[in-house]
Order: C-alpha cells, then sequence, then structure tokens
C-alpha cells in the first residue's frame, strides 16, 4: 500500500478517465486544483514512479505594437497604394505619396519594397503607377493580425499554411510580431500507476463501511503562502507615515506636466541639456496652453530673460512632459496657494530616459517635500531630514555642499549603513532660489528636498539590483524578511 495524498488520488483519477496524455491546464480543469498544488502533485506522481511525463518546448506569437496600428491604420503598403490611387494612380509623384501617407521614412522606404514585389506598383523616373487594386482583409498577414488581435496567444504549430507564411512575413517586420517560447508538459498514468489506481477505488470502497478514516500524518502538507504588499510598497507607506507623524500633509498631481511647471518655473534654462530628449520624455506632438496665471507666466519669462540672457519661449514652455520630478507638483501648489506656512510633500513615478542598469531605472518612485516658514534656516532643514532618517531606523546621518539647479545653498545628505559597513548617498537638498520663489510671490524661505524610494527600499531589504523591485520573482517577494534597517 503506497501513502497518497488527497491531490494525487485526484489527479490519478483524473488520468484514469482520460486514458492518454493530459496537459497540466487541463488537468487543472478537470480537477479543481489551482496550478501549484497539479505541479507540485505531478512532482509526487513522478518521484513515485506513477506517471509518465513528456516535456517539449511549444512557440506562441502574439500581436505586437506595430502590428496594433497596421490593424488600425491599415499596413503601410496597403496605404500608400491607397494613397497614390486616390491621386490618380498613373504617374504620381512619388513625394506627394510620401506626404500623402503620413508614414515614417522606413515604413515608406519598406511600403514601396512591399508593393512592388506584389505587383501592385511600378516606378519610373521618380513616379508611382498603380497596378492594381488592393483590398487588404484579403491579404494573409492582415488576417493573421486579426486573428492575434482577437485570441491572444496563438501556437505556431497550430497555424496553416496560409497563416505560416503570413508568419514569416511580419516576422521580419519589427514589433509586428512578438514571440515566446514556452515548456509544455503533458502527463499519462503509467502501468504501475493503474496498479494504484486498483488501490485508490479499493479504498474509497472501504469508506462507507468504516468508521474512521485512515490518516497518513507523513503526507506532505500544502504550502499556504499569505497575501502581503510589495515590498517597495511597504516603503512608501513608511515613509507617508513618517512625514505624516512629523506634521506634513500630502499632496498630488499629474504624472503628466507641462515643460513649464516642470522646467521653466525652476529657473532651468530652455537650452538646458536636462530638456532635451535624452534624458526627457516628452508627449509627442503634443502642447497644451500654459495652465498658470498670466501674471505668473509673465514674471518667470521675465526672470529667465533677465537671468540667462535670452528669447524665451512660450512654446517650448507649452510642451507636455512625463514629469522628471515630483517638484513640478509642489512648485505649482507654492504657485497657487502662496502660503505664509507650510509643511507639505508628495510621492509619484517620476521619469529619466537612463539606461536601466543595476542602479537605474526609466521610472522610480520619489518622495519630495517643502517647507515655507518666516525665519526658517538650512539649519532646520538638517534637523528634519535627521528626524526623518532617524525614523527610518538611520542614525548617522552628515550632509556636504553639492550644487542643485534650483537651490542655493544645496546639501547632500548621506547615511552610514550598519549591515553594509559604508556611507550611502541619499537625498538632496536645499533653498529655493529667489529666481524660483519671486515669480511665484514667495518672499519667505523655502526649504526643499526629495530622493528616490527604490534606494531605501535596496538598502532596507538587502538588494543589490533596482531591477529586482520589479520583476515580480515570488520566491525573491516570499523570502523577503519583514524587518527594520
Amino acid at each position: 500500500m503506497i501513502a497518497l495524498h488527497d491531490i494525487e488520488k485526484r489527479l490519478i483519477l483524473a488520468l484514469a478517465g482520460k486514458k492518454g496524455w493530459m496537459g497540466l491546464d487541463e488537468l487543472s480543469m478537470h480537477t479543481g486544483l489551482n496550478m501549484d498544488q497539479v505541479r507540485r502533485g505531478v512532482e509526487w506522481l513522478k518521484y513515485k514512479g506513477i506517471i509518465n511525463i513528456e516535456e517539449s518546448v511549444i512557440r506562441l506569437i502574439t500581436i505586437g505594437r506595430e502590428g496594433l496600428n497596421a490593424l488600425k491604420s491599415n499596413l503601410p503598403e496597403v496605404r500608400l497604394v491607397d494613397a497614390a490611387t486616390r491621386m490618380g494612380g498613373e504617374g504620381v509623384s512619388l513625394k506627394d505619396v510620401r506626404s500623402a501617407t503620413d508614414l515614417a521614412d522606413d515604413e515608406f522606404n519598406a511600403a514601396i519594397r512591399y508593393a512592388k514585389e506584389r505587383g501592385w506598383i511600378t516606378l519610373s523616373n521618380g513616379k508611382v503607377y498603380v497596378r492594381k487594386s488592393v483590398d487588404a482583409q484579403s491579404m494573409p498577414e492582415y488576417r493573421l493580425l486579426a486573428r492575434l488581435g482577437e485570441k491572444g496567444w496563438l501556437r505556431e504549430d497550430e497555424l496553416s499554411n496560409d497563416d505560416k507564411d503570413a508568419y514569416r512575413m511580419l516576422k521580419s517586420r519589427p514589433e509586428y510580431i512578438v514571440e515566446k517560447v514556452v515548456k509544455e508538459v503533458k502527463v499519462m498514468l503509467s502501468d504501475h500507476g493503474y496498479s494504484i489506481l486498483k488501490q485508490i477505488i479499493d479504498e474509497e470502497r472501504m469508506k462507507d463501511a468504516l468508521t474512521v478514516k485512515r490518516i497518513d500524518v507523513t503526507a506532505p502538507a500544502p504550502i499556504i503562502y499569505a497575501g502581503r504588499k510589495h515590498i517597495l510598497q511597504d516603503v512608501i507607506d513608511e515613509v507617508r507615515e513618517i512625514l505624516i507623524g512629523m506634521g506634513f500633509e500630502e499632496i498630488d498631481g499629474s504624472m503628466v506636466q507641462s515643460a513649464f511647471w516642470n522646467f521653466d518655473a525652476l529657473f532651468t534654462p530652455q537650452d538646458h541639456p536636462a530638456r532635451e530628449m535624452q534624458d526627457t520624455f516628452y508627449i509627442a506632438n503634443m502642447h497644451k496652453s500654459i495652465d498658470a496665471k498670466q501674471e505668473v507666466v509673465e514674471r518667470v519669462s521675465s526672470m529667465h530673460e533677465q537671468g540667462w540672457r535670452y528669447s524665451w519661449s512660450s512654446k517650448e514652455a507649452e510642451r507636455l512632459v512625463l514629469r522628471t520630478h515630483t517638484t513640478a507638483v509642489t512648485i505649482r501648489y507654492l504657485a497657487e496657494h502662496k502660503p505664509d506656512e507650510a509643511s507639505i510633500f508628495s510621492i509619484g513615478r517620476v521619469f529619466r530616459n537612463e539606461k536601466l542598469s543595476y542602479k537605474h531605472l526609466a521610472e522610480f518612485h520619489q518622495v519630495e517635500g517643502i517647507v515655507v516658514s518666516k525665519d526658517t534656516t538650512l539649519r532646520d532643514l538638517m534637523g528634519i531630514q535627521q528626524e526623518f532618517y532617524r525614523r527610518l531606523g538611520l542614525n548617522k546621518v552628515k550632509f556636504w555642499p553639492t550644487y542643485f539647479p534650483y537651490t542655493e545653498p544645496s546639501l547632500q545628505s548621506m547615511v552610514y549603513h550598519e549591515r553594509l559597513g559604508r556611507w550611502v548617498e541619499l537625498f538632496g537638498m536645499g533653498i529655493f532660489r529667489p529666481e524660483v520663489t519671486e515669480p511665484l510671490g514667495i518672499d519667505r524661505p523655502v526649504l526643499a528636498w526629495g530622493g528616490g524610494l527604490e534606494r531605501i527600499a535596496m538598502l532596507k531589504y538587502g538588494i543589490d539590483d533596482v531591477r529586482e523591485l520589479y520583476s515580480n520573482r515570488l520566491s525573491m517577494l516570499r523570502g523577503v524578511a519583514r524587518c527594520q534597517l
């Protein structure tokens, strides 16, 4: 007699009913077990020789970003032929067709090539001649994209011959098709398994005659993982609780800001390298009238022209960006409320066009705060930071002078991490420059500070690569100790 867990029995009965190979998803559906239970039970049965396992690798495909665009706006070569047809179809200037299609250079060149290969057009002396009308929905490529858009993932080995030809053509186009390779596991009862099946059936028959069910105290128990917050959310909640406990009030704002609030209001010149595409994510081809009082806009522009000695452009200030810091939220709060006394903070995602590495992300969480008061000084700001770090469990803090574009004087803070045995750089801070506060109508000192929360999470949980915080590896998330620094 072999001791069997209830999970194993349910799997054996399901396999016996099918009398053939079954996938893990199918087993889950027939037994009512979740996938973790099915996988665990299959491992037990494999160890006991009750099942045979067949593993294979399959390729799945789905529609990519450019494929979705082609579904909405048609394939580039179809758009090209349609545009040329509308313009007469005979001897249409290639330049005019290019303008009418609104395609990027690489898309337009590819469209010309595909249309010529299919015999839809010919070219002569820089002119396009349409030779065949096009029905996009009859094209195998379009039909395959439509299926992928509707069904999601499809198995490559289940595609028809027409679909396979269309798949090969779409695969050669960047971002039309997304592929992934997965391992497929199928199981079937072994000869030994069928003998165990008889044992299970006999045990079920005996249940009615027995008053006490036999309990196997050595059987493996299922592992239960309690639900919990993500470790980064724990840090965000802890920082929020500390600041509210210190008397700060939280504010919030949009992740999409105008360049005026993100840069100009902070006295960042319009030709500063940080405003270029390599540092900032701009919303393509979108502008919005500056959402600020006209007098504020005029004072900010005047401060730029006097301080930086150039002609300030309102059109540049109207560009929309993914905010590069949460200071865009607090500076707008100052302009709209003009408080005599205030202690506020904001927490949110910010975006930088950074190359991803073990210590840099393209988007991360930042906490940033300001204090407005008549007689506040840099020493007060240092005291606020020391108290904030103390409540996080970091008692050794030091500061040194540094440079930030919109604060003067400016400081950088470092904390000593006992487990690492070294000093670690954390938040930057300073007092807003008069060029920042005066155009907003603020005549009192404004203390400002801020930094990334992912770095605190890395220190708190002993993580060496910031990308681990977003990997969603369950083994890491379940294994991290819930402890203070």
